[in-house]
């Protein structure tokens, strides 16, 4: 089972592959399991101290308005791999804890990887046109929606969200910002 030549998903010679359950999976390149360890390893690096992010006595009530802003906006920037490692949490916890989602999952992911090998023995032609990349991660998703659906995974998302701006929000609201000299926010009249 040979790539086609400019493939997205083709492996270069001098790229390792990732083992999968027989021996080779193919992945696109911008999905390979390298750029995603890169990505982790980037934000793990940039993670702050968990004591300093949850201590206590680093809370405190804004006074007005522009405080909340400047607050919201230093702890954005200070705390963003905390921020996305609780975001991913709270993801893994709804897939873990909802084993109609996992099925889904394992439907869509089933349903594209089939869909890949068949391209790869020959090319797809829905109706006189040659499926891309885009159109095979498409198909899998239509395939793999019913089960989604039923799975609720509107609702997975929407709590996700919602419990993300909650968590995230109240947090960055209410944390002072690090450093001492913690300037007035000073808005210009418009």
């Amino acid at each position: 089972m040979e790539g086609k030549a400019g493939d997205a998903f083709t492996v270069d010679a001098g790229e390792p592959v990732a083992g999968g359950i027989a021996g080779k999976l193919w992945l696109p390149k911008g999905l390979s399991g390298r750029v995603a360890k890169e990505w982790l390893d980037r934000r793990r690096m940039a993670i702050r101290p968990w004591a300093g992010f949850v201590d206590q006595r680093k809370f405190s009530k804004p006074r007005n308005f522009g405080e909340v802003c400047q607050r919201v906006l230093r702890n954005l920037d200070n705390y963003q791999s905390n921020y996305t490692f609780i975001f991913l949490g709270l993801i893994l916890y709804c897939i873990i804890s909802s084993p109609m989602l996992l099925v889904a999952l394992a439907v869509f992911v089933g349903a594209f990887y089939i869909i890949h090998l068949r391209s790869l023995e020959s090319k797809l032609v829905v109706f006189g046109r040659e499926m891309t990349g885009a159109h095979q991660m498409g198909l899998a998703g239509a395939v793999s929606l019913p089960v989604f659906w039923l799975a609720g995974a509107g609702t997975v998302v929407f709590w996700v969200l919602g419990a993300t701006l909650a968590v995230i929000g109240s947090h960055a609201a209410l944390h002072e910002p690090e450093g001492a000299d913690v300037e007035e926010l000073i808005m210009n009249p418009v």
